[in-house]
């Protein structure tokens, strides 16, 4: 029986190369290449598909196809803007007094309760007169008997005088005598100073307050034994009404200040608390120190305020604020529309067809949330003030409204008017509130009926 001739190729036995020969692999028949190529040609599609896919949003990216993004905007204003100074200061009185007493003696008593508030003449303590009055009482009896020596001294020369016209007595008589009457004059001069001097004591016994003001602590109690040369004091009197904060400004600020001070303009201060949030009052600039403090650069300026309700306290640190000058109908804008970067000073610009675009500006003063805009931009421009960190130049926008501008939600209940009810609203009886006041939409309704009717 005969073989295949494919079964006689393959029991055929197989002969190996010479040695150093390389096994040549044997030719691939054209169905399995082709095969092979078409599964190639299938990946190779597939890959170029899925870059498609993956490049085409962005390339519309690129070409302006991107959704617009949703922005706050404000438009370029025209106002008045203020020129203001800030610096930090402290609540000085315009007097603090330790009051002392003039004269040694005992502390009767005290005529105040700590921290109160005086006037200027109120007492504020006494001393022991009684010594005081037995010094007066000696000094005015001391006047009496030289006065009385006085009066003879005078009556004496006047009869020698007398006498020695008609040449009854020395000439060397009269002239003693009126050299007696003289020193007699002098000791009454001195008698009447002594008790001048006493009665001077008395007063100083009784302790008035100087000024108007608040009593600190008590630093004397009363049964104390005081005496003239004493540092301590009696009380500290602090006047605060007027009073006045001292706050310092960099040096380069003195010419315009005092062009301002020369010129005769009163020059408003306020003054803030700690932070600078509150406003506590208004005052004036009162002076300007004359000295330049070399190891900070900044001066010293004295504001006063009348701290009618006692608001401003002695040694409070406050934020001044001195107003400088006004500038009227300026170009300002939002500060939160001004943005810095490679360009410069620069704002989004809205434009018309809705993209926004950069242009650079020239800023001024700025107050509060306001800036002075020198250049760039004009009145009625309309500026990106809030999501500018996600544009760029050419960029479409969408305005958003501002935050509590919500849109009126439409009365399309079941009591709404006709044409704004929806499809499934239930009418509303006219007698379902059992007499009770129908609601707005319901009346509404009513009377659009009654209307038809």
């Amino acid at each position: 029986m005969d073989r295949p001739q494919d079964q006689v190729v393959a029991d055929a036995p197989r002969t190996l190369p010479p040695p150093g020969r390389a096994l040549v692999p044997a030719p691939t028949p054209p169905r399995r290449r082709l095969f092979w190529w078409l599964i190639a040609a299938l990946v190779v599609i597939l890959i170029g598909y899925i870059a498609w896919r993956l490049l085409t949003p962005a390339a519309k990216t690129h070409a302006g196809g991107a959704p617009p993004q949703p922005v706050g905007v404000a438009k370029i204003g025209v106002g008045d803007m203020h020129v203001v100074l800030t610096g930090l200061g402290t609540v000085t009185p315009m007097a603090t007094i330790t009051v002392q007493t003039q004269i040694s003696g005992q502390l009767m008593s005290v005529g105040y309760t700590e921290g109160q508030l005086v006037k200027k003449g109120d007492l504020l303590a006494q001393i022991d007169p009684r010594p005081y009055e037995i010094a007066l009482q000696q000094a005015e009896g001391t006047l009496a008997h030289d006065t009385g020596l006085l009066a003879q001294a005078k009556s004496d020369l006047a009869r020698y005088i007398t006498l020695s016209r008609k040449n009854s007595i020395a000439q060397q008589t009269v002239t003693d005598a009126q050299f007696l009457v003289q020193q007699d004059q002098g000791t009454v001069i001195e008698d009447q100073a002594a008790v001048a001097s006493a009665k001077l004591n008395l007063v100083y016994c009784r302790i008035t307050s100087p000024v108007t003001g608040r009593v600190g602590l008590r630093l004397v109690d009363p049964g104390n034994y005081v005496q003239a040369s004493s540092s301590t004091g009696l009380v500290v009197v602090t006047e605060l009404q007027p009073i006045s904060v001292i706050f310092v400004l960099p040096e380069d600020n003195i010419p315009a200040i005092a062009q301002e001070m020369t010129a005769g303009h009163t020059l408003t201060v306020s003054a803030y608390d700690r932070t600078n949030a509150t406003l506590i009052e208004n005052g004036t600039l009162l002076t300007l120190d004359n000295t330049v403090d070399t190891t900070t650069g900044t001066v010293k300026l004295r504001a006063g305020f009348a701290n009618g309700n006692n608001a401003l306290f002695p040694n409070q640190f406050v934020n001044a604020r001195l107003l400088l000058q006004t500038l009227t109908q300026v170009t300002e804008a939002p500060t939160a529309a001004v943005q810095h970067g490679a360009p410069g000073t620069f704002v989004y610009l809205v434009k018309p067809d809705g993209t926004v675009g950069v242009q650079v500006i020239k800023t001024g003063v700025t107050d509060g949330d306001e800036i002075q805009v020198l250049s760039g931009v004009k009145p009625g421009d309309t500026v990106v003030v809030d999501g500018a960190d996600r544009l760029k130049d050419g960029a479409r926008v969408k305005v958003t409204p501002p935050a509590g501008a919500n849109p009126a939600t439409p009365d399309n209940g079941p009591g709404a008017p006709p044409g704004e009810q929806p499809d499934n609203a239930t009418p509303v009886p006219p007698n379902a509130n059992n007499g009770a006041p129908a609601p707005q939409g319901q009346k509404k309704h009513r009377r659009h009926q009654q209307t038809d009717q």
